[in-house]
């Protein structure tokens, strides 16, 4: 069943072609290498298939002892897969290079993974916030039981803020953490990547359609590790404006109130 959206699916059986230049490679690599693994695969067990049936010793076939010593076949049987491998190689290497290519990026964002939440900041545009669990799959997840779908389609699935992106922008992530090592994944963009604190890791990606799509902690953090999920909101450029702005104005405002408000009173001792 194919996936819709860049999300996957009940009963999904391919990978996702996901939303981004980069998930589209990866899915295309993916159906080269299995069509060649399948045509592989049909002439290797053809193959074995005629050698069993058709000359097995039942039918009075002998042995050709000279066979599995032939210099010649041997080089032919070593030279074909080392030449499939480098034709599959090739083509791998580029696309691999190309994922970690940030040149050319438009916007950056930084992401700081944390026990056990995410904190995003648009660098050079005065906007920075934490997305964590919601409060409604938190309470569902402290009383202990499992909800239905019909309860909460996004159970552990869904954050109080989501990452929000403009659509036809190349993006720069920047990625790094506090304390342990977390791992950025969201399948429908079609990369991840490790959050390491000391260590800076960089990719990029450009979405092609707006939409929702959701990811997770990839990388095991901690107990709390299976709830720190990941959405990201991707919008058109003028909406992604428009937000980008509501969110800055939230913030200096966010600021002054702190800057004004009145210090603790200090106990006398």
């Amino acid at each position: 069943m194919a996936a819709t959206g860049g999300q996957p699916e009940r009963w999904q059986l391919n990978l996702t072609p996901g939303v981004t230049e980069t998930a589209q490679r990866a899915y295309d690599m993916h159906m080269w290498m299995l069509w060649i693994c399948v045509v592989i695969g049909v002439i290797v067990f053809g193959a074995m298939a005629v050698a069993i049936f058709r000359f097995r010793k039942s039918k009075g076939a002998v042995a050709d002892k000279t066979f599995v010593h032939s210099t010649k076949l041997e080089v032919l049987w070593t030279a074909i897969p080392t030449l499939i491998l480098v034709v599959m190689a090739v083509p791998a290497t580029i696309k691999t290079i190309d994922a970690h290519d940030t040149r050319g990026h438009e916007m950056t964002v930084k992401i700081i993974g944390q026990q056990w939440l995410w904190t995003y900041e648009y660098v050079g545009e005065g906007v920075r916030f934490s997305s964590r669990l919601d409060r409604e799959s938190e309470r569902i997840r402290q009383s202990g039981r499992v909800p239905g779908l019909d309860e909460h389609g996004a159970y552990l699935l869904d954050v109080d803020r989501p990452l929000v992106l403009p659509t036809d922008t190349k993006i720069r992530f920047i990625l790094t953490a506090d304390d342990v090592i977390h791992a950025w994944w969201v399948p429908a963009l079609g990369w991840k990547s490790d959050a390491i604190p000391g260590i800076i890791n960089e990719q990029w990606t450009k979405i092609y359609e707006p939409g929702i799509f959701r990811g997770q902690c990839a990388e095991l953090c901690g107990k709390d590790h299976g709830f720190m999920p990941i959405v990201v909101e991707a919008v058109p450029r003028e909406e992604f404006q428009a937000r980008l702005a509501a969110m800055r104005a939230e913030n200096e405002t966010t600021a002054r109130t702190v800057a004004t408000a009145p210090a603790a009173a200090v106990p006398q001792i």
